[in-house]
């Protein structure tokens, strides 16, 4: 079955970098992608990046995080830097399967950005 499993969240400082992995396995996927919700809001877009290396941030992180994933793998990287208390949030990673366009999540992991 499809399975998606995030990991490099923690705490940081405000200014430091994170860089987030998430290991997708079941499928073969054309769209992967980060999204995050912090607390009372709701699940937002960060950034996608196309099998073919296309990539779609918003516009809160362009110019601070980076997309970048390894086909081979099915491995999908989010570089995070200078980073500031709003980033804080639940991270989750996103893959879309190439065959019928399902979305599938991770369960998230955690960052935090102090002050």
């Amino acid at each position: 079955q499809v399975q998606l499993v995030e990991s490099g969240g923690g705490l940081v400082q405000a200014g430091g970098s994170l860089r987030l992995s998430c290991a997708a396995s079941g499928s073969i996927f054309s769209t992967m992608g980060w999204y995050r919700q912090a607390p009372g809001k709701q699940r937002e877009l960060v950034a996608t990046i196309t099998s073919r290396g296309t990539t779609n941030y918003a516009d809160s992180v362009k110019g601070r995080f980076t997309i970048s994933r390894d086909n081979a793998q099915n491995t999908v990287y989010l570089q995070m830097t200078s980073l500031k208390p709003e980033d804080t949030a639940v991270y989750y990673c996103n893959a879309r399967d190439i065959w019928y366009q399902n979305n599938y999540w991770g369960q998230g992991t955690q960052v935090t950005v102090s002050s």
